[in-house]
């Protein structure tokens, strides 16, 4: 099992800034995953919406089907899933359905954030299954990364 803590936490969240770099580069609004199971990444993602003309290609979804593959399973129950921003509805619903344990977000969304800011889809007692989630992990580093694309945006 992984050992679990905010330095821990820390370490994972850079892999995903990483991916969400990588987004950056392509145009992509710069979102980045990690899928993390005792100790190793079994799926990354990075937006991709733009790039595959996919509304469904957030970062999240992307490392969640890899991971899938990966572990030739869709039942993530022992993951944890790092993630650069808040994710939306789409995403922790299929954070639920994957049955991923653990969410670690960076970045609170205003405008869509389903894990604890417009609602809390994750951790909606009504469903099957519930994620802890910690949210503001390395926030304002994350929350920087965003502002600076969308800066570099309207100056093009």
């Amino acid at each position: 099992m992984q050992e679990l803590g905010p330095a821990t936490d820390r370490y994972w969240m850079t892999r995903a800034m990483a991916r969400a770099g990588h987004a950056a580069d392509l145009g992509e609004v710069p979102v980045g995953a990690v899928v993390v199971v005792n100790g190793d990444i079994v799926g990354s993602g990075a937006n991709a919406i733009e790039s595959c003309q996919d509304a469904t290609a957030h970062a999240e979804m992307v490392a969640l089907r890899q991971a899938a593959e990966a572990l030739g399973t869709r039942r993530l129950n022992d993951a944890t899933l790092y993630v650069t921003l808040e994710p939306c509805a789409m995403c922790a619903g299929a954070l639920v359905l994957a049955r991923v344990k653990r969410v670690v977000f960076g970045a609170w969304d205003p405008k869509g954030g389903a894990c604890g800011t417009l609602r809390n889809v994750a951790q909606d007692p009504r469903l099957n299954h519930r994620c802890e989630v910690v949210g503001g992990m390395m926030e304002r580093e994350c929350a920087a990364q965003l502002r600076a694309f969308f800066a570099r945006l309207r100056a093009e």
